[in-house]
């Protein structure tokens, strides 16, 4: 009777696990910001849905959209922060305009290496200010750092950039930060997604346009359009991605589910960094066979475009609080960090 009655028992808890496992499950669709088919700004978006179905056993199931098969890729946080998607992967660089001290998370002229802002977003104040910022705005969402690759080249040019004033009049696709710097400097910026750039270029309604490092932008065909290929990626160190998650769908995920996405995503953050620094030599090399001049900025002209960053940078935090508190905080952590880059980092030139 009494092993009956166990059986019994232990059958009624494995149907409510079993009932609490089906309530737990996540299904997920994504919306991502950039093509999956691009190294290390888009290829980690599948990676991240695929690790996170296997690990989870299907508690979580990730569908990705490409970018426009859902909805257009600048409409990503709204759609998130709404509940008409759960989450979304993109560059959150896209959203100063709604809200203004994102663009410290996504890429800053003239700022950290990446692997110094991951430092400073995982132990220092970045993963919480991010948080902060966002509710600040008014968008309902909890974001995670879900990828990064280093620098990006400064652009694609029909014509040399060899001094300032050679910004004048330029029409350019120039995202972010970036873009407001070289529009002190007289350029016609404007900010267009990436399958709508070659054709822009070709026909001539933009002159030039950045968007990524060289393995991207190869994919992308620039080359065949623009030879000069600038250097250093003055605007954008370091490019960083986010998953973007709907607040009511995180609070609903278990701790194991919470614990899981972090760990994936801190893991994306290192493979994108890879996959870039693995592929980009290589395509440089072959600039040459290709026609395409890369070009070093002169250095005089760095340090114009330095000091026209820096009257940016305090522009922006003057005109908000959440912009100031967070380029406070890089700042403050600059400030220690280098005296260890200072000296215990080799510099390119070992011959």
């Amino acid at each position: 009777m009494r092993r009956a009655w166990v059986k019994t028992m232990l059958g009624f808890a494995l149907a409510l696990t079993a009932g609490m496992a089906s309530a737990e499950d996540l299904r997920w669709k994504m919306p991502i910001g950039f093509g999956s088919n691009l190294p290390g700004l888009g290829s980690p978006s599948p990676w991240v849905a695929d690790m996170l179905t296997k690990a989870s056993g299907g508690s979580i199931e990730v569908r990705v959209y490409e970018p426009g098969k859902l909805m257009p890729a600048f409409d990503i946080l709204q759609a998130v922060s709404d509940g008409k998607v759960p989450v979304g992967y993109t560059w959150i660089g896209y959203d100063q305009g709604k809200v203004p001290a994102v663009p410290l998370f996504a890429a800053v002229p003239f700022g950290m290496k990446p692997w110094a802002f991951t430092a400073w977003y995982y132990y220092g104040e970045g993963h919480d200010l991010l948080q902060e910022v966002y509710a600040n705005a008014g968008y309902n969402v909890r974001a995670q750092l879900c990828g990064i690759i280093g620098p990006e080249t400064a652009g694609w040019y029909k014509n040399e950039i060899s001094k300032v004033e050679d910004y004048q009049g330029l029409k350019i696709r120039f995202a972010g930060l970036g873009g407001k710097v070289i529009e002190k400097l007289g350029a016609s910026v404007s900010v267009l997604p990436s399958g709508e750039l070659f054709q822009a270029l070709e026909t001539g309604t933009i002159d030039a346009t950045e968007f990524s490092m060289p393995a991207i932008d190869k994919a992308l065909g620039f080359g065949q359009v623009a030879k000069f290929n600038l250097f250093p990626g003055w605007h954008q160190p370091f490019t960083a991605q986010y998953l973007l998650i709907n607040n009511a769908e995180w609070e609903r995920t278990t701790e194991s589910q919470k614990a899981l996405i972090e760990a994936v995503c801190t893991a994306a953050v290192t493979r994108a960094l890879a996959e870039g620094e693995f592929l980009n030599g290589a395509v440089l090399e072959g600039f040459e066979k290709e026609g395409i001049s890369a070009k070093q900025i002169p250095d005089e002209v760095l340090a114009q475009l330095k000091a026209v960053t820096d009257e940016v940078l305090e522009e922006e935090a003057a005109k908000n609080a959440d912009f100031k508190r967070v380029y406070e905080s890089q700042n403050e952590f600059l400030k220690s960090y280098r005296v260890w880059e200072e000296r215990a980092y080799l510099y390119p030139k070992l011959d």
